[in-house]
């Protein structure tokens, strides 16, 4: 065991813990928007690097370089799929989700925000997208937990089922204190960090490789350098993209912004952050063959190359970047969670006359369950792969969620049933294609998606048209703000 890494490790989690006592102590007397979205005062800078650390979770340091480690760069169109869709979401989603969701009653959650959009009373949209959020956050928590099992198993050979028992209770801690406001902060420092070390340790591990240190002699297997392998594996890498439009714990920041210009600076921030990221990332698939050839376990490329070129302090450090990855994501899922529990079910459906401070307590009562479940998929070693869980989970949000938001904010005649319909049949249709269809090498995504989108728009014509303050609720939030 290398204890200057673990000091290091230590003093990171220390950190973390600290950001949600000071919310903690910060927010006393706070509302359900303070906990929940930080009262709508994110600045461009916290949200967007916290939208991108939330995003981009231990597979952009473990999944995507071992993808391409072990199977070339026809695994850069997931990247490429990504940059272009988190770049449109931001700049064709974010502005008018911002103002619809004020519109829509000053909504909180993306249930509440589709439920309000059509001045809809009934509750069926509300408790159809809690359902979807607890089964697929979960899945997506779990991934986020194992790559803490597997950091630890390596760099310090501690059992990996109690590493993930250990980096489990910290998110909970400080997700549990302070909310919304402590997430968004955690993020923004692991942003940070996960940008620092995805620059530092490739461009340092490419510069010995050019010197003649390390595996460079090594062949590269044939055809390790073609982009174009298959239309499969180009399609579905860039069906990762539809993804964005539809995840509630990424899009969730556009509604935390406090104005239109702060969400312009943002979306520079943001999108800038996330190119950089994704090319790093690949850089470090690519870079990290060259210099150590082969190795037995491709998702720990990261980790092997940064600790045999750097000393243990600066690899301690530049390793906490997969905890920051894997903690960002994992207490934004978490909180998403919560959130749609206690203000789209546990209030509206169980308790109608729950207070403020009993809503919170149930909030974060999921918080603690969901983790729990996630734990215990992760610790399963037939759980799949760190890159498999978040495609799993993706595939759903994407399918389900992301043409419903699209038309909620782009198409005056879409209809309430039109949007149940949609999210029903878009998730249905992603689960069936995994389980039945995975074998055609096709995304299941992107059926998924387009399912969503058609059943959406022929469910919608088939209704009755929206009311008058529906059409009027939609011409007021499609006005930019002054």
């Amino acid at each position: 065991m290398n204890y200057t890494e673990l000091i290091v490790f230590i003093a990171y989690f220390v950190f973390m813990v600290g950001i949600g006592v000071f919310f903690f102590l910060r927010s006393k007397g706070g509302g359900e928007k303070d906990y929940f979205l930080g009262g709508r005062q994110m600045g461009a800078w916290v949200s967007a690097l916290s939208a991108g650390a939330s995003d981009m979770s231990a597979w952009v340091l473990m999944g995507l370089p071992a993808s391409i480690y072990a199977a070339g760069m026809g695994q850069t169109w997931i990247a490429i799929g990504l940059g272009i869709g988190y770049a449109a979401s931001w700049i064709f989603e974010a502005p008018r989700l911002r103002r619809f969701s004020i519109a829509a009653n000053d909504s909180i959650t993306i249930p509440q925000y589709l439920t309000n959009r059509f001045l809809s009373k009934s509750k069926a949209l509300q408790i159809l997208c809690a359902a979807i959020f607890l089964v697929a956050y979960t899945i997506y928590a779990a991934s986020s937990i194992k790559a803490c099992g597997t950091l630890f198993n390596t760099v310090m050979n501690i059992d990996a089922n109690v590493a993930m028992y250990i980096a489990a209770a910290i998110i909970i801690l400080y997700t549990f204190l302070g909310g919304f406001s402590a997430v968004c902060w955690t993020d923004f420092f692991q942003g940070l960090l996960m940008l620092g070390a995805l620059l530092i340790a490739p461009i340092f591990a490419l510069g010995l490789v050019s010197s003649g240190s390390g595996a460079g002699a090594v062949a590269l297997p044939d055809g390790y350098f073609n982009f174009w392998t298959s239309w499969q594996d180009v399609l579905s890498g860039l069906g990762w993209g539809l993804g964005y439009f539809g995840m509630p714990h990424i899009i969730i920041r556009f509604m935390s912004l406090k104005s239109e210009k702060e969400l312009k600076k943002s979306s520079v921030i943001g999108i800038s952050w996330t190119t950089i990221i994704l090319v790093m990332s690949v850089l470090a698939g690519v870079v990290g063959r060259m210099f150590l050839g082969e190795i037995a376990d491709s998702s720990t490329v990261f980790i092997t190359m940064t600790r045999k070129i750097f000393p243990a302090l600066i690899s301690g450090l530049l390793l906490s970047a997969i905890l920051s990855a894997a903690m960002s994501t994992a207490d934004s899922q978490l909180l998403a969670s919560a959130s749609a529990f206690a203000n789209d079910v546990y209030k509206p459906v169980l308790r109608k006359k729950a207070s403020n401070k009993e809503m919170f307590w149930a909030g974060r009562l999921i918080v603690v369950v969901i983790a729990i479940v996630a734990v215990l998929i992760a610790a399963n070693p037939n759980s799949g792969t760190i890159m498999a869980l978040v495609e799993n989970a993706w595939g759903v949000f994407g399918a389900a969620f992301g043409p419903v938001i699209l038309l909620s904010l782009f198409w005056k005649r879409f209809t309430f049933s039109g949007a149940v319909a949609g999210i029903a049949v878009g998730a249905l249709v992603d689960i069936l294609w995994l389980a039945f269809l995975s074998g055609t090498g096709l995304y299941e995504i992107i059926p998924g998606f387009f399912a969503g989108l058609i059943v959406s728009i022929v469910v919608s014509l088939l209704s009755p048209a929206p009311s008058k303050d529906v059409e009027d609720l939609f011409d007021r939030a499609s006005k930019p703000e002054a």
